[in-house]
């Protein structure tokens, strides 16, 4: 499978590296890394998990917070749900608010009593992370010079360094969980993979508050003003976002100029019920679509951000991820205890399926509730006269449902 990659210029061939083997090798410890090295743990197999950066740092990433029943379902399954079920904010519903009105889509009604669940991304995190620090499991952070070598062999390799030691670790497999910037996908011969990308001329300007949330469910508004949601954390901890151009710097937004901003895209209830604060965090995330095919490399398998990138509108990047790695755990578990190649070799083709049906409702979430200037004034009121139709027509409102809530993983299958 293509050319292998050579050894990092850090290393050397010196006697003194340190190796060890394990069965799976993954790279990131992220929800997607750390969610595949509980499962596998679970189920007997040894898994290592190296990660780049600190344990504060990945702890400090501000993400998405909506999970689907099949996230909750795995989380469950990994045996660090607990927490979850008693912070989680349980959600039948979100409002969608265009030409100043709000109108409710009925998750429950609409899919035959499916939710979903409010738990910020940095909690599920710290979930698994307690928990595969309580089964001492290891985890090496802070890893340096990090690469992946023979994952076109039966003898696939990672080496990386940390306080000046070197280390090699040979394994059966190596799961590339280390995101979009990670060394997993940059270590394919480009001609051994495909990548689909569209970037979006706007970012979401994101506040994160210790302040009431304005409505117990989010809000998406579309407004001729720009995009805005409402959404939150816990009953005390706000998350709000602005549709803002890309050319804007963070320090031209004031706190005040956030909240008042906010104001003029939501409607005069959620206007009343506002309560501001100052930011605990605020940045400006781009917006990209992004997928790579294969997601599979002899040896070597790419979950979550290495391999897609969803805008954030519709709530499923973590919950691709999630689904990943549930059919890497069962891939590899089918390897290992069944001695089958089933699931490894199918595994590429399965996920992709899925992840093209979350990138397309992301698109088009996207493309109906945010404003795109070339497009004018009639594009605005296409918008409108389409969400107009979605809240009148029970098939129209229920797609948006069936999507929002998660497609069954045998969906179409």
């Amino acid at each position: 499978m293509g050319t292998s990659v050579s050894a990092s210029p850090a290393f050397t061939t010196d006697i003194s590296m340190k190796k060890q083997r394990v069965q799976v090798a993954i790279i990131g410890a992220g929800p997607s890394g750390l969610l595949l090295g509980q499962l596998l743990a679970r189920s007997g197999i040894d898994a290592l998990i190296i990660e780049r950066q600190s344990p504060d740092y990945v702890l400090g990433r501000i993400r998405a917070g909506v999970l689907e029943q099949v996230t909750m379902d795995l989380l469950d399954e990994a045996g660090v749900g607990e927490r979850m079920h008693r912070e989680g904010l349980v959600h039948g519903g979100f409002d969608m608010l265009f030409k100043g009105q709000r109108h409710r889509i009925d998750l429950q009604q609409l899919t035959g009593g499916k939710q979903v669940m409010v738990y910020g991304q940095t909690e599920v995190t710290r979930d698994l992370r307690d928990a595969r620090q309580a089964a001492g499991l290891r985890t090496v952070y802070s890893a340096e010079h990090v690469s992946v070598h023979d994952f076109d062999t039966a003898a696939p390799r990672v080496r990386y360094q940390v306080g000046g030691e070197q280390h090699e670790v040979e394994c059966d497999f190596i799961a590339g969980c280390d995101g979009f910037h990670g060394v997993c996908r940059a270590s394919v011969p480009s001609g051994a993979i495909t990548e689909y990308e569209k970037v979006y001329p706007f970012g979401w300007l994101g506040v994160l508050s210790d302040t009431p949330p304005v409505h117990h469910e989010l809000i998406y508004a579309n407004s001729p003003r720009g995009f805005a949601l409402c959404s939150q954390r816990s009953q005390t901890r706000s998350r709000y976002y602005l549709q803002v151009p890309l050319t804007d710097k963070l320090e031209s937004w004031s706190d005040e100029a956030f909240w008042d901003e906010l104001r003029l895209r939501l409607d005069p209830a959620a206007r009343d019920h506002l309560v501001t604060g100052p930011s605990i965090e605020k940045s400006i995330a781009p917006l990209r679509s992004f997928v790579t095919e294969p997601m599979r490399f002899g040896r070597m398998f790419l979950a979550g951000d290495a391999a897609h990138i969803v805008p954030p509108t519709g709530a499923k990047g973590l919950n691709l991820a999630a689904t990943d790695v549930k059919y890497l755990a069962g891939a590899l578990l089918e390897y290992f205890q069944e001695k089958s190649q089933a699931g490894i070799d199918g595994y590429s083709e399965r996920c992709l399926r899925r992840v093209w049906r979350a990138e397309r409702f992301s698109w088009w979430f996207t493309s109906l509730m945010h404003r795109f200037p070339e497009n004018g004034e009639i594009g605005q009121k296409f918008q409108e006269a389409e969400l107009d139709y979605l809240i009148h027509s029970q098939a129209g409102a229920r797609s948006v449902a069936e999507n929002y809530v998660g497609l069954a993983l045998n969906f179409g299958e």
